[in-house]
Order: C-alpha cells, then structure tokens, then sequence
C-alpha cells in the first residue's frame, strides 16, 4: 500500500502527532509526502518518507503525477481552510485527480483517522485487486 502525506504549514504538528499516534498503521507501507511535511515525520518517527518538494514549489503535482498513474493507494491531506494557498490551483487538480481515480483522500483529521482505521482492519485489500487487475498488466 503506497500513502502520501501532504500538510499545510499549520496543520503540520496535526499531521506529525496523527502520523506518531498510527505508526504501527504506517510501517512496512510505501510512503511519501511533500518536502517539509516528510522531513517533521521522519524525525518525530522511524518512518522512511520519499519526499517529494515542497507544495508550493511542485510537490503537489508531483503527488498528483502517482495518482494519475494509479500508483498511490491513499493521500491524507491536511488541508487548512482558513488561509488562503499560493498554489490553490494545484491543490485543486490534486483533488480533481483523487476523484477522477477513485483515491481516497482525506483532507482533515476526523477522515483521515477514518481511513487509517480502515488499513489496520484490512478494508484496503479492494486496492490490491485494483492493482492486480490493472489494464495492460499480466495476472
């Protein structure tokens, strides 16, 4: 299971305390974020992050370049709505993808703990057949 993290600059101890909280949720997943979001999750955490720059300066499309390619599982996205984003477009278009692939994503805490939840049950396998059913791959 591949997940992203993406945090606004006053979301990130939110998204550092959440992802401590559910690090036995997240270890042995692929994992990557934006810039300065993965570097506080790694050293609050033995996660290992692949980081991608910062928002602002593409990191958003970069997350959005897996999605398009259906290469991530799951994106939390802590989003905060009371300031305005230099880079609104680009969110934009990150969120228009998740819903164009059918990839969850979780813009707040409350869904965000949710959905990771819902890895621990085991209620992401449906993204393993997703995977494994892939057109142009070989079963």
């Amino acid at each position: 299971m591949k997940i992203a993290f993406i945090a606004h600059d006053r979301k990130k101890d939110e998204m550092v305390n959440f992802v401590t909280a559910y690090e036995h949720v997240f270890e042995g997943r692929e994992l990557y974020s934006t810039g300065t979001t993965g570097q506080r999750i790694m050293e609050a955490t033995d996660l290992k992050i692949n980081r991608f720059m910062s928002g602002p300066l593409g990191g958003d499309q970069q997350i959005g370049a897996l999605v398009a390619k259906d290469e991530l599982d799951l994106i939390i996205f802590l989003r905060d709505p009371l300031m305005a984003q230099p880079h609104e477009p680009d969110i934009t278009a990150l969120l228009r993808l998740c819903d164009v692939y059918g990839i969850p994503v979780a813009t707040n805490i409350a869904t965000a703990e949710i959905l990771v939840k819902a890895i621990d049950r085991g209620d992401f396998a449906w993204r393993d057949l997703v995977h494994k059913y892939k057109p142009g791959v070989d079963e």
